[in-house]
């Protein structure tokens, strides 16, 4: 898979909620833009699935503010797995994207004070408050964060990158999450499941051009006729807000996406409902090839999974079923 971003701006929960609501008033669109990897493994009709979220009667504005961090402990242990200078500094240097506003939630965003949320906020402050360090933030973009951490100005980096052959060439991982590629629907469109592009035929799908969806799309287009069905047909869009407006007013069927990010809109958005997804791969903290930090990383989510905070943290967020049983360090990529 290549670097991919998400579509370039993510439509705000509140906007893509009125658009659903009510077509004819005007949809608001973020400033800010959200990058990811997701949807970064191959297609497979056998991919894992989970069950559909409930579509919600009313957007869901309130952006949850339970504390699941503060309570974590440190572990002595696992502070000194980390490298001397390190431990010395008591801090480690990230590299992430800034994502203003609530357009990149869950994964990120900001909230009325300006203060850093989300899910992979929670997930790292809580790592680090395992490993007894604080994070010292520095923002950079999407394709710049991995060459970041190779020319040593990161420590770590964060920003959804999938696991892949030619990205563990050059950095190590620690997992932390699974994302993957699914499939939400309008409400009235006429299935309630689709786990493979066979479940699509017949329907107008909407995606973001240039992007692994894109390509699995491209790939599977003959899939339909060798049924015998209608094939699907494909829009393209490099803001999501106009597919939101698709889904409501009955000009797109079926948005293509990121697995998190498209579990969320389901119980955020109005009059969708998530249909499942066909692929899956692990997410992880990036450090430079055979440092130590990917072990401590990834032993202090173990830590979090066996203390259960880390449930904690994917229940505040609302995407139960993205999480790992447990993290790896470099798992075997299959692309």
């Amino acid at each position: 898979m290549t670097t991919e971003r998400r579509s370039s701006r993510r439509v705000p929960r509140l906007a893509a909620a009125t658009a659903a609501a009510a077509v004819g008033l005007t949809l608001l669109v973020a400033c800010g833009s959200s990058s990811d990897d997701s949807g970064s493994a191959a297609p497979s009709g056998t991919g894992a699935t989970t069950a559909a979220a409930p579509a919600t009667s009313a957007a869901s504005t309130a952006i949850p503010d339970q504390d699941v961090v503060s309570a974590v402990a440190t572990d002595p242990t696992l502070n000194a797995e980390l490298p001397a200078k390190i431990r010395a500094a008591g801090k480690l240097t990230l590299g992430t994207t800034q994502t203003p506003g609530v357009s990149g939630l869950p994964h990120g965003g900001e909230n009325s004070d300006g203060d850093p949320i989300g899910l992979d906020v929670d997930l790292r402050n809580a790592v680090a408050k395992v490993l007894g360090v604080t994070w010292n933030v520095e923002y950079g973009t999407f394709p710049t964060v991995i060459p970041g951490v190779q020319n040593a100005k990161y420590d770590v980096g964060q920003d959804n990158f999938g696991v892949t052959k030619a990205r563990e060439e050059v950095v190590d991982f620690a997992t932390y999450l699974n994302d993957g590629q699914s499939f939400l629907g309008a409400k009235d469109v006429p299935i309630d499941s689709a786990t493979q592009l066979t479940d699509l035929c017949g329907l107008t799908i909407a995606t973001s051009p240039g992007s692994t969806f894109q390509q699995i799309l491209t790939d599977g287009a003959s899939k339909c006729a060798g049924v015998g069905k209608k094939p699907y047909k494909v829009q393209y869009f490099t803001d999501s807000a106009p597919i939101f407006l698709g889904l409501a007013n009955g000009k797109v069927d079926i948005y293509f996406g990121p697995t998190l990010s498209l579990k969320y809109d389901a119980t955020h958005v109005p009059n969708t409902k998530y249909l499942g997804q066909i692929s899956t791969t692990p997410v992880g903290f990036v450090t430079a090839k055979g440092s130590p930090i990917a072990k401590a990383l990834s032993d202090a989510v173990n830590k979090l999974i066996a203390s259960g905070d880390y449930a904690k943290i994917f229940a505040k967020w609302d995407v139960a079923g993205t999480g790992v049983t447990a993290s790896q360090v470099n798992p075997p990529a299959t692309f």
